[in-house]
């Protein structure tokens, strides 16, 4: 439907789009059932509703996203005000834009320096620092900041079983240079229920409590504890269970500074909460917002003060969505993140570079991460609309239906003893366990592709070598990316071709001409690469003789070309290939098509497709 805009400036009254007619829902319907039976998904005579119905989608939280939204929640207040779903500050990011902040990882204290002098000189705004084991080691922190002023620079500190020794550390280094408490800012780190998430060693508050004291009695810009929400969303979680999970954390960290004696506005003060933020953009979005709203929900409960519940967010593009075949694709894939990010009202964000997943990233790398943000701040100019997503029926309603859902899973997890006790059970490894099983299925399937490694994979492409990233330590809850089973086929497939010096392939058998067997070939050769299978075809032929003529010997081949064909030449075809030598006959088609081994079709368990042939080919794994 169109929405009538009106605006006034002393004058007649504007009426947008009032020269039109409104349409209804009912003819919207009828447009798009025309175009649906015209690609075969829907029947002229279907019912208005299952227009809707073959377009909608739904999350791994069971919400269903339509295709049309003309009517949602409206109720979600003002930036900078309770319920906080707009925005944690009135002016949003309008002054200063976000807070452009760099993540540094390189054991070598030289290295990072160097990295982070280029960083903040070209636009970085904060550092989030890996201490400890899986990054730099503490006693290295001075060397790393050579040169960088804290009393100028936020700190965000990510230090692990070893966050107490690091604050030491940081807060040494900011009294050597004469830095009053009232100026140092970013966070000190603690975070010991992320810590029992990924290694499973119980958390231990002592730490935690103790920084959140000094920084209370002494540093009133600084922070003291993380919530982080990475270790559930990398354990292949929804967006529902990562926010869930960080709540409770966030609520068991509140109790543990109330009971250490801290005022619950205080408490609330100190915490910072960081989220993923992945190529779904208005997941994202709605995600950061409804994490605003139940933390608000959350806090007033507790009795803390209205400025006192807005949230503090660090939104991080997502390390699961990143893939290490084609990873140039990964700089769009943190663009669109980044974007959502901003959009969603994050003060925070870190944009990772493509190359994180590979190891420890490069300069180039490491300047298109931050030029991704530049360029949305200063080019594109995002941060001078405030909660720009506001308003739109489709996010709030998202906003609604995800804060409802996460906030369920919050109270199973509260009903369970709370986080700390939910972890040491297996309830959170059991329930993320589950969501990635399903989400590992989709991607299979191929229903959430994954451009140039499900999808388009360029099987010329040379690997990009990078130094490995220290290996932060596990125990705890798994560590996915999205494109790990499709890679490893890719993995086996150039071992095997170093090991023999050919890559393993597949004979397509089209039969007919070009345009009879085009589309389907070109299917099944985008299909076999993604598991790091090469192709050979026969060409257009007439005959299946011509198609024999092509034929080199390949164990595996798959019939290519049109229903019409498969049903005057395939049996044949096939039946002459396996006394030629052909011991496993695809098709590319739906199963009774024609007759064959195993079928390959747009929905089809890609994954075990790929694997069985190159069992079929002798790849190893």
């Amino acid at each position: 439907m169109v929405a009538h805009s009106t605006a006034s400036c002393g004058g007649p009254e504007l009426v947008l789009a009032a020269e039109f007619p409104e349409p209804t829902r009912e003819q919207w319907r009828d447009q798009v059932r025309t175009v649906l039976a015209r690609s075969g998904l829907l029947s002229e005579q279907a019912p208005g509703e299952a227009v809707e119905d073959v377009l909608a989608t739904t999350t791994y939280d069971g919400i269903t996203v339509h295709p049309l939204y003309t009517e949602g929640p409206t109720e979600s207040g003002l930036p900078g005000l309770a319920p906080f779903v707009r925005g944690s500050r009135p002016q949003g990011s309008v002054a200063d834009g976000w807070d452009v902040r760099q993540r540094h990882e390189n054991p070598d204290a030289a290295e990072t320096n160097r990295e982070i002098l280029a960083d903040l000189h070209n636009g970085v705004s904060s550092l989030w620092l890996r201490l400890g084991a899986g990054g730099l080691a503490v006693d290295d922190l001075a060397d790393a900041l050579d040169g960088v002023h804290l009393d100028m620079i936020g700190v965000t500190l990510d230090a692990g079983a070893d966050a107490g020794v690091a604050a030491e550390a940081l807060l040494a280094l900011a009294a050597e240079q004469g830095v009053r408490g009232s100026a140092l800012r970013g966070n000190l780190g603690a975070d010991p229920l992320a810590e029992q998430a990924r290694t499973g060693r119980p958390a231990d508050a002592e730490v935690a409590v103790s920084l959140a004291r000094r920084c209370a009695a002494d540093f009133p810009e600084l922070g003291a504890l993380v919530v982080d929400g990475l270790p559930y969303h990398e354990a292949g979680g929804s967006d529902a269970q990562e926010l869930g999970c960080s709540l409770a954390a966030a609520t068991t960290y509140l109790r543990w500074l109330t009971e250490a004696g801290l005022d619950v506005d205080t408490a609330a003060r100190l915490l910072e909460f960081r989220y993923a933020a992945t190529a779904d953009q208005f997941l994202t979005i709605a995600k950061l917002r409804a994490a605003r709203r139940l933390w608000e929900q959350v806090t007033r409960s507790c009795g803390v003060a209205e400025p006192a519940r807005a949230q503090a967010q660090h939104a991080v593009t997502s390390a699961a969505m990143l893939t290490r075949r084609d990873p140039w694709v990964n700089m769009l894939r943190t663009t669109i993140a980044t974007f959502a990010a901003g959009m969603g009202g994050a003060q925070a964000v870190t944009t990772l570079p493509f190359d994180a997943a590979i190891g420890l990233p490069d300069s180039f790398a490491r300047r298109i991460a931050r030029n991704t943000q530049s360029l949305l701040l200063e080019e594109s100019h995002l941060a001078q609309v405030i909660d720009p997503a506001g308003g739109s029926w489709y996010v709030e309603s998202l906003t609604d239906e995800l804060a409802r859902a996460a906030w369920r899973w919050f109270q199973r997890i509260e009903a369970a003893g709370g986080l700390p006790a939910a972890l040491e059970s297996g309830l959170v490894a059991d329930e993320l366990a589950a969501t990635w099983e399903r989400r590992r299925e989709a991607i299979a399937h191929r229903r959430d592709p994954i451009t140039g490694v499900s999808e388009f994979p360029n099987l010329d492409e040379p690997p990009l070598q990078r130094v490995p990233l220290p290996q932060r330590p596990g125990g705890g809850l798994p560590v996915h990316r999205y494109a790990e089973d499709f890679e490893r086929l890719r993995d086996a497939a150039d071992a095997h071709l170093a090991a023999t010096g050919t890559r393993p392939a597949v004979f397509l058998a089209t039969l007919g001409s070009l345009a009879a067997h085009h589309v389907r070939a070109s299917f099944a050769r985008n299909l076999f690469a993604a598991g790091g299978i090469a192709s050979t075809d026969a060409g257009a032929t007439e005959s299946t003789a011509d198609v024999l003529a092509a034929y080199r010997g390949q164990p595996v081949v798959c019939l290519c070309s049109s229903d019409e064909l498969y049903a005057e030449r395939a049996e044949e075809t096939a039946r002459a290939l396996r006394q030629a030598g052909a011991r496993h006959v695809l098709l590319a088609g739906k199963p009774g098509t024609a007759r064959a081994d195993g079928f390959v079709f747009a929905g089809c368990d890609a994954l075990a497709v790929l694997t069985d042939v190159q069992d079929r080919l002798g790849v190893g794994r």
